[in-house]
């Protein structure tokens, strides 16, 4: 049985705090929603700003292959025309063939919101969706609050449903505005309107109650055959229902139809893009998407993952463009090293008395503060060390970091290093704009003329987490620097009482590594 999937992110998803999409941004998810395969995609409110309108001007050009754009409005007011509204206006101005439109179903908001008399609301609703019918258009009646208004008064819930289908609503989509409703409340009600109405249904819900994707999926096994998401789960207040696990619930575990399974492969791509236009950093404990979603950190989990992964994994994590990542920890046993050294091409398999060596040398570090979670660069290097295959690329001899303030302007931060390469002494000195950066420059300016490939070599982030609340500024610090070169990225740890120290430990592996990575690739 076939699902149709209708994206919201572009409207519902923007009244999420700290979400705002540009015009540019809105375009570019509407080819990559519509390349994935979604069937409806809101583009906005035309009536409530001009940059929706404009939206709806530019999307034309677009060349969609498998999304209807949807344009979005609210029904008239109690004393208005649908031709003397501009909101309507607005929404025929947008030119799209199907519009959704919102209507209040819910008793309470009826007297208390809108102000109106119950009998006025169904005719606001009956004249707005007659109007627009005659207009053409396909049109979505979205039920507003109706679980709740359903719960309260039953009778006018049913009537604003009857207004809408009597004055050609094309479907009917049952919202759960507040987030408020059990998912045994929704699988009921809407099993109960299912049979009452002759016209599809659809289900919009809210996550304030951290069901919204179940009440979702209760919804559709109850009769809804349109399901209504953010991507990502945007939204207002907690969120919208995630489409990012609507989407492979439906499909991988109860077997509709909707998007096809070669295209769900591309589902964590469509969320990290939504994430990064909206310059938001990715949750990776997301479900199906996110980056811990088949990551594995105990020793038992990895020691079974080895010989299956479906012991720990409820899918392949291939199935929605995810991999399977092995985490080491203190948790981690002799089955995590085996499977990190054969995914870094450390052939110890047979050498148990280096995997002992390394499981016991990594709990020891953790115990002092390091976490190779995120500096896979440091935990390959230290495995190459137990397996005396590493190379020494340069000794320190010294270095010393100075930042100087002065009454006005800002700190100046400048570091001197003396390295030996080989049997050459190279002393050098640089500015950097604190006194990590003077660092990581000076150490760069000298290795260059020996090592000219670290020039393509930038460091992309840094992390610093203080160990302990107790001891102030004694405090033990770690340091996680994020590199790359433009192909790879990989991260580093340092650990120290003296920050700087820890960032030296930290930027010395990023260059072991980028180093290492350069001789292997000869």
């Amino acid at each position: 049985m076939k699902i149709e999937f209708y994206d919201t992110t572009l409207r519902d998803g923007t009244q999420s705090e700290d979400v705002a999409f540009s015009l540019n941004d809105k375009l570019m998810i509407t080819k990559k929603l519509d390349e994935f395969g979604i069937h409806y995609i809101e583009g906005g409110w035309p009536g409530s700003n001009p940059k929706d309108l404009s939206y709806f001007q530019d999307v034309k050009k677009l060349s969609l292959k498998n999304a209807r754009i949807v344009a979005f409005s609210s029904t008239i007011k109690d004393d208005q025309k649908p031709e003397q509204s501009e909101s309507i206006r607005a929404l025929l101005q947008a030119d799209t063939d199907y519009v959704t439109i919102v209507g209040k179903s819910w008793d309470l908001h009826v007297r208390d919101a809108l102000k109106v008399t119950l009998d006025a609301n169904l005719k606001m609703i009956e004249r707005t969706i007659a109007y627009l019918k005659k207009q053409g258009k396909k049109l979505f009646f979205d039920a507003e609050h109706f679980f709740d208004g359903y719960k309260r008064n039953r009778v006018y819930a049913m009537k604003v449903i009857r207004a809408a289908v009597d004055a050609g609503a094309d479907l009917v989509v049952l919202c759960d505005t507040n987030g408020g409703s059990m998912s045994n409340e929704v699988y009921s009600i809407v099993k109960r309107v299912y049979r009452a109405v002759k016209i599809p249904l659809g289900i919009h819900t809210h996550n304030d109650c951290e069901l919204a994707v179940a009440n979702t999926l209760m919804a559709v096994e109850a009769g809804c055959r349109h399901v209504q998401g953010t991507i990502n789960g945007y939204g207002e207040r907690c969120g919208n229902a995630n489409m990012c696990s609507i989407i492979p619930n439906l499909i991988l575990k109860l077997g509709y139809e909707g998007i096809p399974k070669d295209r769900l492969a591309r589902l964590r791509d469509v969320s990290l893009f939504v994430d990064e236009m909206a310059n938001v950093i990715p949750d990776k404990h997301r479900p199906y998407v996110g980056e811990s979603a088949f990551a594995h950190k105990g020793g038992i989990h990895v020691s079974a993952i080895r010989k299956n992964p479906e012991t720990y994994e409820h899918i392949k994590p291939e199935l929605v463009g995810n991999t399977q990542r092995v985490l080491i920890s203190d948790l981690s046993g002799e089955s995590s090293i085996l499977y990190k050294a054969k995914a870094f091409n450390i052939d110890i398999e047979k050498n148990r008395r280096i995997v002992k060596e390394v499981v016991k040398k990594i709990k020891e570090l953790e115990m002092r503060g390091y976490q190779f979670e995120g500096a896979e660069g440091s935990l390959e290097l230290l495995m190459k060390k137990s397996l005396g295959v590493h190379k020494q690329y340069f000794d320190l001899i010294g270095f010393r970091v100075v930042v100087e303030k002065k009454e006005r302007g800002e700190p100046i931060s400048e570091a001197t290093i003396m390295l030996k390469v080989g049997d050459r002494i190279e002393h050098t000195a640089a500015l950097g704009n604190g006194p990590v950066n003077a660092l990581d420059n000076a150490l760069r300016k000298a290795l260059h003329k020996f090592y000219p490939t670290l020039a393509r070599m930038n460091l992309v982030d840094y992390k610093v987490r203080v160990l302990t609340t107790t001891d102030g500024t004694e405090a033990p610090t770690r340091v996680l620097i994020e590199s790359s070169d433009g192909k790879r990225v990989w991260g580093t740890v340092g650990v120290s009482p003296n920050i700087i120290e820890a960032s030296w430990q930290a930027l010395v592996d990023s260059i072991d590594y980028k180093l290492l990575i350069e001789e292997e690739n000869i």
